[in-house]
């Protein structure tokens, strides 16, 4: 799993942003230092992985630092929010990049389903510790700028026929021969639904959510025979490389901001969705969404 946290415009040398040690977050790393961020932070758990990534960025002469971080694991994303916290004023990109794909029936480390778990409720700490220092980034002056990047997909539309079931969460949830699936769409709702709701909140914060397209990183290699037999055929065997894949993030990071629309979710690159449902253009499900996540998330907030 990884996230990034990335900036590609050329800002002062007080501005920092936090990232990713494989797949779609390293690729965004390495590209987003080329154009000289003051600091960028790599997340994930497993350093040697980090290691590499940073031995590339720094060729660029960007201080790149990891955070060790375990998304199905709150203590692990508050800790590692809090280091950063710690150390750094400002923070103008956050890019919530890191997931899991369908995935056998699981739990977190602190009893939540595992997909839901990961992609939306570890992403949802991390921007809620990290909310305080993005507004106050946001005020410096009237021309700054700063962003939310949250990674979703297109699968989101195999969410279950209520969008997300609130009363079960707390459940491996064993929907039926495709629950892996079913999990997966429902975490990835929960991505497109919480940037809107951001966006709602928090105005001076630009929050967007991107669909990468089909990758071949470990998320798809790691899959059994059957799910990876699926993602193949329903793809014609065309994935992308993990530099390709990661272009809508990259855009989303980097374009002028009066070409993004705040809250809104783009696939392919930099075109605004027309592939979204009822459910995930709900606002009352986006405010139901959110007011779970923080009575869920209260003990590690505050």
């Amino acid at each position: 799993m990884v996230d990034v946290a990335l900036n590609c415009h050329r800002r002062p040398a007080d501005e920092h942003q936090p990232a990713g040690t494989a797949g779609l977050g390293a690729a965004a790393a390495i590209h987003l230092a080329k154009h000289s961020p003051a600091h960028i932070y790599i997340s994930g758990r497993n350093a040697k992985s980090a290691d590499a990534v940073i031995q590339q960025t720094q060729k660029s002469g960007t201080k790149v630092t990891f955070l060790p971080c375990d998304l199905a694991s709150l203590d692990s994303v508050k800790k590692a929010a809090e280091t950063l916290l710690a150390q750094e004023s400002r923070l103008d990109l956050l890019m919530c990049n890191a997931g899991i794909m369908a995935t056998p029936p699981g739990k977190t480390k602190d009893g939540y389903e595992v997909q839901f778990g990961t992609n939306h409720l570890g992403h949802a700490l991390l921007i809620q510790k990290c909310l305080p220092l993005l507004e106050q980034t946001a005020a410096a002056t009237t021309t700054t700028d700063v962003r939310i990047v949250i990674l979703t997909s297109l699968g989101f539309r195999m969410h279950p026929g209520a969008g997300i079931v609130f009363s079960d969460l707390k459940s491996e949830q064993n929907f039926s021969a495709f629950g892996g699936w079913i999990r997966y769409g429902q975490s990835k709702l929960a991505n497109v639904l919480y940037a809107r709701e951001l966006a709602r909140r928090y105005p001076s914060i630009t929050s967007v959510s991107v669909h990468p397209g089909v990758v071949g990183t470990g998320l798809v290699e790691n899959l059994g025979w059957a799910n990876r037999a699926f993602v193949y055929v329903t793809n014609l065997g065309k994935l992308m490389e993990a530099e390709q894949g990661a272009y809508n993030q990259l855009w989303a990071s980097t374009v002028p901001k009066e070409k993004l629309k705040n809250g809104q979710f783009y696939e392919p690159v930099g075109i605004l969705s027309s592939k979204l449902d009822k459910a995930s253009k709900d606002d009352a499900l986006a405010k139901q969404l959110w007011e779970w996540t923080d009575k869920a998330l209260a003990d590690y907030v505050h």
